[in-house]
């Protein structure tokens, strides 16, 4: 109201369109969107834990039987997948939660002021009030429509982010499974059910 009132006594009708966006885009440079949350640590790595695979003999076979030919099919499979999973370390890709996605109100608030003060400064001189009202709530509704905005855009960018990590987890699970179909199909041929 104040500035509304020095904007109206200190300058020409005429320039006032010209003060009034300058002071418009004076209050725009003021609004700073808050800086993203900064991405949490990566998780240590640590070995993936696959269910053990069991052999059982269909054929009868003695113990030392059995023995070698876990070791065969081990070390065929090795050969055969490049992969050795007793000597190569293998990394789970977790999860992580999710940012803190921030609707705290302050853009709305920020909106109104903003949009309060423009709204005074725009209108009538016999209306000011009428136009401080009518302005704080266009900018509440558009400092409402911006913090969703934002919101939206952290969840989105939180959901790519954890697909990426699941493609890259089955990824890296792609060579294990290799090795473990590698030596099901060998154990299988020398007469054993894997389960």
């Amino acid at each position: 109201m104040i500035l509304s009132a020095l904007l109206r006594r200190s300058i020409a009708p005429r320039a006032r369109p010209s003060a009034l966006l300058a002071l418009a885009g004076l209050l725009a440079g003021c609004v700073v969107a808050p800086p993203p949350p900064p991405p949490p640590p990566p998780a240590p790595p640590r070995p993936a834990v696959a269910a053990p695979l069991y052999f059982y003999p269909e054929q009868g076979q003695p113990e030392a039987r059995q023995d070698r030919d876990r070791y065969e099919c081990y070390r065929w499979a090795v050969r055969e997948t490049g992969i050795d999973p007793g000597m190569t370390p293998v990394r789970e890709v977790r999860a992580l939660p999710p940012p803190p996605v921030v609707r705290d109100g302050g853009a709305v608030v920020a909106g109104a002021a903003t949009g309060a003060v423009l709204g005074g400064a725009m209108s009538n001189p016999y209306h000011t009030g009428q136009g401080m009202v009518l302005g704080a709530i266009f900018g509440a509704a558009v400092g409402a429509a911006a913090q969703e905005s934002r919101a939206q855009a952290t969840e989105r960018a939180y959901q790519q982010a954890q697909a990426q990590r699941q493609a890259e987890a089955a990824w890296a699970r792609q060579p294990m499974d290799n090795f473990r179909r590698a030596i099901s199909a060998c154990m299988q041929g020398r007469g054993y059910r894997v389960g």
